[in-house]
């Protein structure tokens, strides 16, 4: 750390012009976003495979089952 000459109070991975920076805020909340979609989607997928495999169908009325009265 001494060597890459961080010192305290001062932005280590910022020049000197330090105003000029992107926050990685909405960055991090999209990406977050997309990861947290994606993996929905995947269980989802995963889900109706499963029960196609168990039920050897995918259509929803047979799914359901009988009907209340």
């Amino acid at each position: 750390m001494t060597m890459a000459r961080l010192k305290t109070g001062a932005p280590p991975l910022l020049g000197e012009n330090a105003e000029q920076y992107v926050d990685p805020l909405p960055q991090a909340l999209i990406l977050t976003s997309i990861v947290i979609n994606f993996g929905l989607l995947s269980f989802f997928f995963v889900l109706a495979y499963r029960s196609y495999l168990k039920l050897k169908t995918d259509d929803m009325e047979e799914v359901r089952g009988p009907k209340y009265e």
